[in-house]
């Protein structure tokens, strides 16, 4: 009876230590996370420039066949290739730590390329991200509610069908059947020219054409570029659809398994409203873990998808510097979305760690 009642009094005490214990051991989480991003973005800007210091220095790759031997190398001098590589690396990082990612062929800074054609590759990856939740998320659960039934097979190929296709032939079939065969949607491009021009010389323009055109508050500018997204958000969202679409429904099968579950359907609560109702909230758990990979693989199919629908954002411009040989704006670019990985993926921890009970810290 003792031992019980210095339990039961010793249990608030207990508990709060825990809490504080486990206060501090989020915070510990969130340093320890923050400062793995270093190492992270470290590895992923070194292994840039090794893969592009592999291919030559980048004036020959640019420019060689171009011009003669003697002012090819005039050239590779005063640029600092011609400099031992442990030289160029350290400054490569120096450079890097300032904010500083290099300079195009043509004199622009690759931070300001980004800031000028980032908004773009932002409004698809949200357009796709849309795409995603709506097609993914609603069909992994129809899917798992009907597990081993033909819905379920039809889905779960469909799901395979959209992370298995490249996103390129995606675009090129959606651009076909809806653009070319029933000429209801444009073929590329983000708005109509007369429309394009007047979203950038909007005042204060955000390089977002969504919020442009909103902001002018002209319906006809808001139609126009919402349809020129249709098929680019397609494209891109039904790759990350099939992934949501599969983790959804084998996280609702598995909670379906629970006992509380059997509780409720002991208790006579329809199938369907177990799956809408108790089931959905723990299976949308992983997503938010998976969202951090699919930051990544939305940024690498951006560059496909943009190039099929000529859509003017980072990837667009990324492709027209591979076809220019202008590494120097290739490695930037692609260093600098790195860094937007390492901390997207740093984010997407934190949100975790708040909503995931398994996280443990």
């Amino acid at each position: 009876m003792t031992d019980t009642t210095l339990t039961s009094a010793e249990t608030p005490t207990a508990s709060l230590v825990r809490r504080a214990a486990g206060g501090g051991g989020l915070w510990r989480y969130v340093v320890v996370r923050f400062l793995l991003i270093f190492p992270t973005v470290f590895i992923l800007v070194t292994t840039v420039f090794v893969l592009m210091r592999a291919t030559g220095d980048p004036i020959t790759a640019a420019l060689g066949g171009q011009l003669t031997p003697a002012q090819l190398q005039e050239r590779i001098a005063a640029a600092g290739y011609d400099r031992p590589l442990y030289v160029q690396y350290a400054e490569y990082l120096g450079r890097i730590v300032v904010g500083d990612f290099g300079t195009t062929l043509d004199n622009q800074r690759v931070v300001d390329v980004l800031l000028r054609y980032g908004g773009a590759t932002l409004e698809l990856a949200i357009y796709a991200l849309i795409v995603a939740f709506v097609v993914g998320i609603p069909l992994g659960m129809i899917a798992a509610a009907v597990r081993d039934r033909w819905g379920d097979a039809v889905l779960r190929v469909f799901a395979i069908l959209c992370y298995a296709t490249p996103v390129f032939f995606a675009g090129i079939l959606l651009k076909l059947v809806f653009s070319v065969w029933l000429g209801v949607l444009p073929t590329s491009g983000r708005a109509s020219p007369r429309v394009e021009i007047a979203l950038n010389r909007l005042d204060g323009a955000t390089g977002i054409y969504t919020i442009d055109a909103i902001r002018t508050g002209n319906p006809a500018y808001i139609a126009d570029v919402l349809s020129h997204a249709v098929l680019p958000g397609l494209a891109l969202g039904l790759l990350t659809a099939g992934v949501f679409l599969r983790l959804v429904r084998t996280n609702v099968i598995g909670t379906l398994s629970m006992p509380y579950i059997d509780a409720a359907r002991s208790r006579g609560v329809r199938e369907t409203r177990l799956v809408a109702t108790h089931a959905y909230r723990p299976a949308l758990i992983p997503i938010v873990t998976v969202i951090g990979l699919q930051i990544a693989m939305l940024l690498g199919g951006a560059v496909l998808t943009e190039t099929t629908f000529e859509w003017t954002g980072l990837g667009f411009q990324l492709s027209e510097f591979l076809k220019a040989r202008d590494f120097v704006a290739v490695q930037g670019i692609v260093a600098l979305l790195a860094v937007i990985v390492a901390l997207s993926n740093f984010v997407v921890d934190i949100i975790a760690a708040f909503i995931d009970p398994r996280v443990r810290y």
